[in-house]
């Protein structure tokens, strides 16, 4: 599902590092988790939505493949994003 507005420009507020900062990996992956979990709970209901379960795999996906590229250059930038986005247990 999506997020609005505000709960986006929320996120960014969060997680940029500068005022102007809307897409670096930190927010973009800040954004993606915000939608992650909102889909997650639309399939805890709709066990069916085949079309939402595959977007969300792609959401992760992309996730993903930030997630890796940031542990690439920075690996203590990775472990303070996902410490504070909570996403590994």
């Amino acid at each position: 599902m999506t997020i609005s507005k505000e709960r986006k420009t929320e996120v960014i507020g969060e997680n940029c590092k500068s005022e102007a900062d809307t897409g670096s990996p930190e927010v973009q992956i800040a954004i993606l988790t915000e939608r992650i979990n909102g889909l997650t709970e639309h399939m805890r209901t709709h066990r069916k939505d085949y079309a939402s379960r595959r977007g969300l795999l792609g959401l992760v996906s992309r996730r993903r493949r930030l997630l890796d590229y940031v542990r690439g250059e920075e690996p203590q930038r990775y472990l303070d994003i996902i410490g504070k986005l909570g996403i590994r247990k």
